[in-house]
């Protein structure tokens, strides 16, 4: 029984020691806590050992008594924020702070930014020399404010030794309060000074952001107080500024969005209140122009090729007058649907909703629409019916009319260049801007057309209407009938295949029956019946295996913009693609760049490829999008060490662009 006990006694002693030393490796990843009765505060590390890590990823964690605070890197009109000293460390060079979103507080009647309750400082740390041990030594001298202020310091030591370095207890908190720190927004934002009295006001246009409160850092220039909310943005009292508020215009300010249970930080330039760029408008009209002039080249207009090149043959032998009134009514309603269009986006925008190029095709009433007026333009085509006049358009043909409309709606899918720069230019603007540029749009879309009504000798050179026009438009009808197809694949992908064929019947019965109405033509109707058929036909079993075929593969991850920054910072390149099944531009970049050739070999290989779908409205692709100044897509975007804030690349791909994005955003230093 003695020897029992004993060596029961050994046993239990061995279980204690073993897990003394498993208590004492757990916490190998963190200093003692240096503790006073205002606050506690330690160094902790992500891995437990420095592995071949060239950067160690460690925390500095406050723990804060009940109403003590402490101070963000800038702290308002009072307070100090944290200093690091690292003198004494081995092996341990420059160290990156991340720091959190703060909150604003008041202390003594002062306006202050800072944290209560606690905090971790996530930084990445310098390992000169991977693979050898590193010692941490860290004196930290910190301020904690409630009713009174107490400075505070503390020295802090962490040894992390060679070997693997495995995640440690706090790697799990690093992250998460890495989290928390704002995101750099490529999108610059604008600001207006203006002076009044003795203070001086700062207005801050922050399109496509829910911002609660913003926190600007002016180098000592300026201290701002708690905003409010102002047309879309938020107006910042200025509490003080060296030299004046006049020394502030021109610079250039770092501010910190929060709202939306999300920080960003951007970059601010300061103008007088009520500064107009004119000269940058009118450089806006001019690419607003030319982006509608390329926008007849782009392959979302292409459908409607068959209504213009019917409007343009049959007017071979007439004369000069009537071409120029039939190009200038096509001209009218290319621009009249831009104005619709402006109108649309100034009413969305003072209703405070979100708004973008080609978001129409997000909703299946408009699928079903556009598919029922692609039907009824390809029974006009096969000579079923005339479009009557529509009363609006007063003395213009209705055809040649409707035609620049439908033109209109169907580029909506695509984003030329030039174009999704003008509008989005034109969704942070007034109304006045945003009916501008919108004009301009429309003109450049209507050039064409106003060429050939300044010039209608290139219509009368034409032959005459003759049979051959008769299979033209009927080519030309079922060309019409093939885009009535891709529209089905786009409203089957928001409903379901059997949702999205019933739209196709909901939309193919009013048709046959308004042409049977017009003009009671069996041999017509037969063909059309066909046309239908085959589309339909074709919807069932052509189309899901080529869409099937061509989804994504197994490179392709679900968009997830709160992975990018992480991936970033263990040195990968992100590759976002955000698309949309209504997006024509994005298919042709699929095809002629991202899915063929070295393009395809890097997304497969060592770089994040990122997928962001478009076609039903989702907030936060919305969001992301507003956040590079982009209202329309195709857009893209290349992430890595050498552009954590992401390089925005053209509305059109090229293998050469996207190669030398991606080669400058994984460079490191």
């Amino acid at each position: 029984m003695g020897m029992t006990a004993a060596g029961r006694a050994l046993r239990f002693l061995a279980l204690a020691l073993a897990l003394t030393a498993v208590a004492g490796e757990a916490r190998s990843a963190a200093s003692p806590w240096a503790r006073t009765p205002e606050a506690a505060v330690r160094l902790v590390s992500a891995s437990e050992a420095v592995g071949d890590l060239d950067r160690l990823r460690l925390g500095l964690e406050f723990e804060l008594a009940p109403g003590w605070k402490t101070y963000w890197r800038s702290p308002g009109e009072g307070g100090l924020p944290p200093a690091l000293d690292w003198s004494g460390s081995g092996n341990l060079g420059e160290a990156s702070l991340y720091w959190p979103a703060p909150a604003r507080f008041t202390i003594l009647g002062i306006d202050s930014v800072g944290y209560e309750d606690g905090l971790l400082l996530p930084m990445d740390v310098q390992v000169p020399r991977p693979g050898e041990p590193v010692q941490a030594s860290l004196r930290v001298d910190y301020l904690t404010c409630s009713d009174i202020c107490v400075p505070q310091s503390a020295e802090l030591a962490l040894a992390l030794p060679a070997g693997p370095a495995r995640p440690s207890a706090e790697a799990f908190a690093i992250d998460r309060w890495r989290g928390r720190a704002p995101r750099p927004d490529p999108a610059a934002g604008r600001a207006e000074l203006a002076a009044g009295g003795d203070g001086a006001v700062l207005h801050v246009a922050l399109p496509g952001i829910e911002a609660e409160d913003i926190f600007i850092e002016a180098e000592g220039f300026a201290a701002f107080g708690r905003p409010t909310p102002a047309a879309g943005g938020l107006a910042v009292p200025v509490a003080w500024a060296k030299g004046g508020p006049d020394a502030l215009l021109g610079r250039e300010l770092v501010a910190t969005v929060t709202g939306g249970g999300e920080a960003l930080e951007q970059r601010l330039r300061v103008a007088p209140a009520g500064e107009r760029a004119s000269y940058g408008l009118a450089i806006i009209l001019a690419l607003a122009l030319a982006g509608g002039v390329i926008l007849n080249l782009m392959p979302c207009v292409l459908p409607v090729l068959g209504i213009k090149l019917m409007h343009f043959a049959g007017l071979g032998g007439a004369g000069r007058g009537r071409a120029r009134v039939e190009f200038l009514a096509v001209a009218a309603g290319v621009v009249f649907s831009f104005w619709l269009l402006a109108g649309a986006a100034i009413a969305a925008a003072a209703a405070g909703m979100a708004v973008g190029w080609g978001v129409q095709f997000q909703q299946p009433v408009f699928l079903a629409a556009m598919l029922f007026l692609l039907l009824l333009f390809a029974a006009n085509l096969w000579g079923a019916f005339e479009i009557p006049t529509p009363r609006f358009a007063g003395g213009l043909r209705g055809g040649p009319f409707l035609t620049g409309m439908f033109a209109t709606l169907l580029a909506t899918p695509c984003s030329a260049p030039f174009v999704g720069t003008a509008v989005g230019f034109a969704l942070t603007r007034g109304p006045a801007e945003i009916a501008l540029i919108f004009t301009a749009l429309g003109l450049g879309l209507a050039l064409p057309y106003l060429g050939v009504a300044a010039f209608p000798g290139l219509a009368a050179a034409l032959p005459k209407p003759g049979r051959w026009m008769a299979r033209l438009r009927f080519l030309l009808g079922l060309a019409l009938a093939g885009t009535a197809v891709w529209l089905l694949t786009v409203l089957a992908a928001q409903l379901g295949w059997a949702a999205g064929l019933g739209a196709l019947l909901a939309a193919a019965l009013p048709a046959a029956l308004v042409a049977a109405w017009a003009r009671l033509r069996g041999r017509l109707l037969a063909a059309g019946a066909v046309a239908a058929a085959a589309a339909g036909l074709a919807a069932v079993v052509v189309l899901p295996a080529a869409m099937d075929k061509a989804a994504p593969g197994g490179r392709w991850q679900a968009f997830d913009e709160a992975r990018i920054g992480l991936l970033v910072s263990e040195g990968r390149t992100v590759f976002v693609d955000v698309t949309a099944d209504w997006c024509i531009t994005c298919r042709f970049n699929k095809a002629a760049v991202l899915d063929r050739g070295p393009v395809a070999a890097r997304l497969a290989g060592d770089v994040v490829a990122m997928r962001a779908d478009w076609t039903r409205p989702d907030p936060a692709i919305s969001a992301y999008l507003a956040r590079f100044a982009r209202y329309g897509i195709p857009f893209n975007a290349v992430y890595g060490p050498g552009a954590p804030a992401g390089i925005a690349l053209p509305e059109l791909l090229t293998g050469g662009a996207v190669l030398e994005a991606m080669d400058k955003a994984g460079r490191k230093g």
